[in-house]
């Protein structure tokens, strides 16, 4: 269960939820508020206050003319019988209708008042001027306010306005949820990662490593992690190796000291019978003695090997230049293999290492020889020198058969061999000298084809041993 992420999310909801009701709360009822002084209450108010108006302003203007009509103060238009055919629209209406008088809006929409009198068969119209009031606009005014008005009353406006802040906020906030969602998701998931990877290397599992795709804060710890678990299990490996490397001296020097003390009495015995023995069968007994005495003079040699592998020699570290040390034991060995031809390829500015020479030169020396033997006659080697990570790296390649699955999960072991040039030590010894000299050697891949050996060393900074890549 990602715990991390339901507390974020639980984080966003306790900090959101409140205030986001409090926001609702108070913003609905500000609107309520505003609402209620809003444009449409102030249009219905003003309307019926300027119809009120209007009317009193019409009844007053109708009033005037009828007094001014009677006192003679107007002359009136008289419209007889005779010309009824060219009568205006408003006169015929009147006279068809069955009122003594009646008045209507005339003129430019509706800005002149008319008062139509009957007087027997004619019809007196009386017009007066209503100035810049024009009743018709003015009705059409009101009658459109009070058609809005009625509209955003049948809406409910103020309901309309909370229900739409209402969704708008909770969209706002489910949105918002969501995005917390993934970005808790986003950032739990590395972390959880790294916990499982972290619960892996307790376990014992030194090949736990975390994908790393982020270039934050996390990106960088998992980053730390994946380095700390490849520098514990290279720790680990070298202990491991150390541990198995001191039984094994341990078993070589009672090996060594038991098969010497049997060899001496051997040959001291096939000396003293040869010595007694007639002359008649002391030709074969010359070459039996030659025979047994090479034998043992060849154990000898592997006991003296055994004696070497199980010592533990002083180191004298020293700065040394790796690109000069390569190239002096190539030329040392080249003569000594003339069917092989050399390559090299140094790294410019190579830093220089803080080792002991003797065993470095040990080390090349049965990197180099093991590669010669590989390649065979016309065959190639390649010498390789590089610097990074703080260490720097001698490599060996050779273009022989390479080395099968089964020989890797052996290499380094001590073995007995009985060939003539090899104890099955070489490689052993190699990698003892370069732990006690705070570096390793690896196999690597080929780059002509057959092995490829690296041996790395840590670089002097400032005089010092770099301390973070010593075995």
């Amino acid at each position: 269960m990602n715990r991390l992420r339901n507390r974020l999310i639980l984080i966003f909801l306790a900090a959101t939820l409140a205030p986001l009701a409090a926001t609702v709360w108070v913003t609905t009822s500000l609107l309520d508020i505003s609402l209620e002084y809003s444009s449409t209450n102030e249009l219905d108010a003003i309307s019926k206050s300027l119809e009120a108006t209007g009317k009193e302003f019409y009844q007053r203007a109708r009033n005037d003319l009828k007094r001014r009509a009677a006192s003679g103060e107007i002359d009136p238009k008289t419209y007889r019988r005779a010309g009824r055919a060219s009568w205006p629209e408003e006169v015929k209406a009147f006279a068809e209708g069955d009122r003594p008088e009646d008045f209507a809006r005339a003129g430019q929409e509706g800005d002149r008042l008319d008062y139509l009198v009957r007087r027997g068969e004619e019809v007196w119209l009386y017009s007066a001027s209503l100035g810049d009031v024009k009743m018709e606009r003015l009705a059409g005014q009101i009658r459109d306010a009070r058609a809005l008005v009625n509209q955003a009353e049948g809406r409910d406006l103020r309901r309309g306005f909370k229900l739409a802040y209402i969704a708008l906020a909770a969209a706002f906030w489910v949105a918002s949820l969501t995005l917390l969602a993934y970005l808790a998701h986003r950032l739990s998931r590395p972390i959880q990662q790294l916990t499982a990877g972290l619960g892996q290397l307790a376990a014992g599992d030194l090949g736990a490593r975390v994908e790393a795709r982020r270039d934050d804060e996390i990106g960088r710890a998992i980053l730390a992690f994946n380095h700390m678990a490849e520098k514990l299990q290279e720790s680990t490996e070298r202990l491991v190796y150390l541990r198995q490397l001191a039984s094994w001296q341990s078993l070589a020097r009672k090996m060594a000291h038991e098969v010497k003390n049997s060899l001496t009495p051997i040959r001291l015995t096939v000396e003293e019978m040869l010595a007694r023995y007639d002359e008649a069968d002391r030709e074969f007994m010359e070459q039996a003695t030659q025979i047994v005495a090479d034998e043992i003079e060849g154990l000898e040699r592997r006991i003296r090997a055994f004696s070497q592998f199980a010592a533990e020699p002083p180191v004298r570290p020293a700065e040394l230049d790796v690109n000069s040390l390569l190239q002096e034991r190539i030329a040392f060995l080249k003569t000594a293999h003339p069917e092989v031809a050399y390559e090299c390829r140094f790294a410019e500015g190579a830093p220089r290492v803080m080792a002991d020479q003797d065993l470095i030169k040990g080390i090349l020396t049965n990197l180099l020889e093991n590669a010669a033997e590989a390649a065979g006659e016309g065959g190639r080697i390649l010498g390789v020198t590089a610097a990074g990570n703080g260490r720097v790296a001698i490599e060996v390649h050779d273009s022989g058969p390479g080395l099968s699955e089964q020989t890797r999960a052996s290499l380094f072991q001590p073995t007995i061999s009985f060939k003539k040039k090899g104890m099955g030590l070489g490689l052993s010894i190699a990698r003892k000298s370069a732990l006690l000299s705070g570096g390793d050697i690896v196999v690597v891949k080929g780059e002509l084809g057959g092995a490829g050996f690296r041996l790395l060393l840590p670089v002097v900074t400032n005089g010092i041993q770099t301390r973070s890549d010593r075995g």
